[in-house]
């Protein structure tokens, strides 16, 4: 059984990221998503938040687990056994970061390879930041991400004007 973990900030998850994970849970037997808890960063959403958000998007894809983890992707990796970290490529720009970190997890974890998915052009343009940005100013976010992700981002950004 072969299992991926596909790590990331997911703040909030977009049809990029759900279009990776798919893609992802067709290609192997399990595909452990990783919301991470990154100290450095102010995430809009709860760690909490982003698991449930992400688990109500991929409840009909039952190979996909959603757990929050804190630290390095190789070590999370080795805690669900997975022999593949799965990252996204939207454009050349994520390239360059993308592989230096590749390069660094082989050199942390030679038993555990990282794959790139290249995001389907349709989505190629989303973010979760440019879709945060259109948000706050009411625009059409259905483009962007389902139902159930835009309104948990609605939700939260009037919770955030009623501080």
């Amino acid at each position: 059984m072969v299992t991926a973990v596909y790590p990331g900030s997911f703040d909030p998850a977009t049809y990029g990221h759900l279009d990776i994970i798919k893609r992802a849970s067709l290609s192997f037997d399990r595909v452990v998503v990783g919301v991470l808890h990154n100290s450095s960063k102010s995430p809009l959403f709860s760690v909490e938040e982003r698991v449930n958000i992400l688990e109500k998007a991929t409840k009909n894809i039952p190979n996909v687990l959603i757990r929050p983890f804190d630290g390095l992707s190789v070590n999370f990796a080795r805690e669900h056994d997975a022999q593949v970290i799965v990252r996204g490529l939207r454009a050349v720009t994520d390239f360059e970061y993308e592989l230096q970190m590749a390069q660094t997890n082989r050199v942390l974890a030679p038993d555990v390879d990282t794959v790139f998915l290249t995001t389907s052009l349709e989505y190629a343009y989303v973010s979760s930041t440019i879709m945060k940005e259109v948000a706050r100013y009411d625009g059409d976010l259905s483009k962007f991400a389902p139902p159930e992700i835009i309104q948990a981002l609605q939700d939260k950004l009037q919770e955030e004007k009623s501080k």
